[in-house]
């Protein structure tokens, strides 16, 4: 298991619901962290918290939908020397819930794949090579089970061409020390989940994080955050590596 202390994550989306509870259960490990969200005034209490673990730690912010600001963003964290050695790409929007799905308005997909696909994209790209370059990385990616709801379809294609994405790059990674996984936290009761949801936020941990500790240099998993609930991070670990990775054939 990977030893995660006094290296560096970047968390999207880190001043809430799963973020949040990423960011707590990592400094908790040692692991100093970069904080993402819209705006800095939104990480800055959560900064003071994960400090009190005894980590380094600032904030970053970028609106996802705008590619300048994650440009900015990425910048700003290179030109402070940071090596970013972990990159959690938790942050995800849902635009709406669409009854009359035939007619989603174009914005829905162009707004949900600004988010949850090209920001992503626009991140691992700038900061696997470098990755590679130090012999060591973890990605894990957000991914969601929404299935068989043409309701949201923007939602959901996003996080489709996401899912391609991530194991087109496992392809290429796998059998180095830069690991990409996917991680599904479940339907859980988040601003972006909703109060009807089935599972609390607390729950994702630790399988939301567990692609982060695995140490076997196999990329493509999907690690389904609730299929590790109540477990130690030991426990979630050894279940990990016996999940297939499937990263798709060159």
């Amino acid at each position: 298991m990977i030893n995660v202390k006094g290296k560096w994550a970047l968390i999207t989306g880190a001043s809430r619901g799963v973020g949040y509870q990423t960011a707590i259960f990592m400094a908790k490990q040692g692991c100093n962290l970069i904080l993402h969200s819209r705006n800095l005034e939104h990480t800055q209490k959560v900064e003071e918290e994960v400090k009190s673990f005894g980590i380094d730690a600032y904030c970053v912010q970028a609106e996802l939908a705008n590619h300048e600001e994650v440009v900015a963003m990425l910048d700003e964290i290179e030109a402070k020397g940071t090596p970013v050695d972990i990159l959690f790409n938790n942050a995800a929007v849902q635009i709406a819930y669409r009854t009359d799905y035939y007619n989603t308005p174009v914005e829905d997909f162009e707004m949900s794949f600004r988010i949850n696909f090209i920001s992503i994209a626009t991140i691992c790209n700038r900061l696997i090579p470098k990755m590679m370059e130090r012999g060591f990385g973890r990605i894990i990616n957000t991914t969601s089970g929404i299935k068989n709801e043409p309701e949201q379809s923007g939602y959901a294609a996003s996080k489709a061409a996401l899912d391609k994405f991530t194991k087109d790059l496992a392809s290429r990674l796998d059998g180095t020390d830069v690991i990409i996984s996917l991680t599904d936290p479940g339907w859980c009761r988040t601003d972006l989940g909703g109060p009807q949801a089935t599972s609390p936020v607390e729950s994702v941990i630790p399988g939301i994080a567990v692609g982060a500790f695995v140490d076997d240099n196999k990329s493509g998993r999907f690690l389904h955050a609730q299929n590790f609930v109540g477990m130690t991070l030991d426990e979630a670990v050894v279940k990990a590596t016996k999940i297939e990775a499937t990263p798709y054939s060159i």
